[in-house]
């Protein structure tokens, strides 16, 4: 009886398995068919990218400012206070518009003082003119007395010699009256060369002070231009990044009052972890991420020093003066780590896991194909095919997401 009992049990229990082995079978055999059966969608309802060829990288993510490349520094004219500020730091200017007044008090007093100076030395020229003349004229006639009395000497002399033919006279006059002609002679020549000195002390005079009132003269356009610069305007075009000082406070000559761009070019200070200082070299590519657009550039000078464990460094653009730089602006930098030349690649959709296998559907006569893919570089424009698609490609990407293939191996388009 137990026996029996047993043997019905062992039937019911293997009749159960067999049932459950068919049902397991009946549900894979059912998932297989619905594997291998088109599933079917509407094209409009998908995103279709081209597999391409071009450059992929691998970027690392850095931070950075746009700063002028090209800065203009407003000195200070002259030593006085900041009076009046017109334009503060942030202001777009143009070439001409003012931008700070400082005091002009002091140096119009110089000023003052220089026109009494000038006319000062003026008058004294004027009167070193008039005792030029006055002493030529002086001299002039000492010299015509002293020739006259020479001719009357000598028409003595003339006079003497008749009266000695005749015995009128002795011959030891005559010899006094040659040497008084002589002694004359002498006298004009000399007091010609004390003439021509006095003459040339005169004009050396004159000259001296010709010469004081250039320099003064000068001074004084100096002076005025820099009057004219106390109102201090901006060089040219562009835009106020600082001022040094605030109104009422003192600043010495040739101090910077105002730093400014002339928004003609730009580069960006950057900064990046230092734990990623091996990939910070002067020369490596660089893009600028700015509203969408890749700026391309690379690293210049590279601060040696860390600062808050940040590796600091310069980014020159190619294109310097593009209008969507702006100074001050924040922007994310892709330093290039690493790169591919003419690689496959696709638009990056978020679709792929880098560097492992991943699913893609290509469209092949209608249908999206079923297709294992290998990706290696991505970033967030582009991803690199490393296997499993060719040039040329089209892939199909349901707008709604990949998982509504459900790995099926192909998949009718629909219009």
């Amino acid at each position: 009886m137990y026996l029996c009992n047993y043997m019905m049990f062992n039937k019911k229990e293997r009749l159960l398995n067999l049932i459950r082995f068919m049902i397991l079978v009946i549900i894979a055999a059912g998932f297989h068919s619905c594997r291998l059966m088109p599933k079917a969608i509407r094209i409009s309802d998908c995103i279709l990218i081209t597999v391409e060829q071009g450059n992929v990288y691998e970027p690392i993510v850095a931070t950075g400012t746009v700063e002028s490349e090209n800065e203009v520094l407003v000195r200070c004219p002259y030593t006085s206070i900041l009076k009046k500020i017109y334009k503060e730091p942030g202001s777009r200017v143009q070439k001409g518009d003012a931008i700070l007044m400082m005091d002009d008090e002091a140096i119009k007093e110089e000023i003052d003082k220089l026109k009494d100076q000038l006319d000062l030395k003026r008058n004294a020229l004027e009167k070193n003119k008039l005792s030029e003349f006055s002493t030529t004229v002086d001299l002039n006639y000492s010299e015509e007395v002293k020739r006259l009395n020479i001719s009357s000497l000598k028409t003595q002399l003339a006079d003497e010699g008749q009266l000695l033919e005749v015995g009128g006279i002795s011959p030891a006059k005559i010899e006094k009256t040659k040497e008084e002609i002589a002694l004359a002679e002498k006298d004009l020549s000399m007091l010609k060369q004390k003439n021509v000195i006095r003459l040339k002390q005169l004009n050396a005079e004159e000259q001296g002070l010709n010469l004081g009132i250039k320099i003064q003269e000068k001074e004084l356009a100096d002076k005025v231009s820099t009057l004219n610069q106390m109102r201090v305007v901006a060089p040219s075009d562009g835009i106020v990044l600082s001022i040094a000082n605030k109104v009422g406070e003192k600043v010495n000559l040739d101090n910077v009052l105002v730093r400014m761009s002339d928004l003609s070019t730009f580069k960006i200070a950057g900064s990046v972890e230092d734990k990623l200082a091996e990939f910070i070299k002067t020369g490596r590519k660089v893009y600028a991420v700015i509203d969408g657009q890749r700026l391309p550039g690379r690293i210049g000078n590279v601060t040696p020093v860390i600062e808050n464990s940040k590796i600091l460094f310069n980014v020159h653009l190619e294109q310097e003066s593009q209008p969507k730089l702006i100074p001050n602006q924040r922007i994310t930098l892709w330093v290039v780590k690493k790169e591919a030349d003419n690689a496959l690649i696709i638009n990056n959709l978020n679709l792929f896991e880098k560097e492992a296998p991943s699913i893609a559907y290509v469209l092949k006569m209608g249908e999206a194909i079923r297709h294992e893919v290998t990706t290696g570089i991505k970033n967030p424009d582009h991803i690199q095919v490393l296997s499993g698609l060719e040039l040329g490609d089209t892939i199909i990407v349901p707008k709604h997401g990949i998982s509504v293939f459900r790995n099926a191996e192909r998949v009718v388009l629909n219009k």
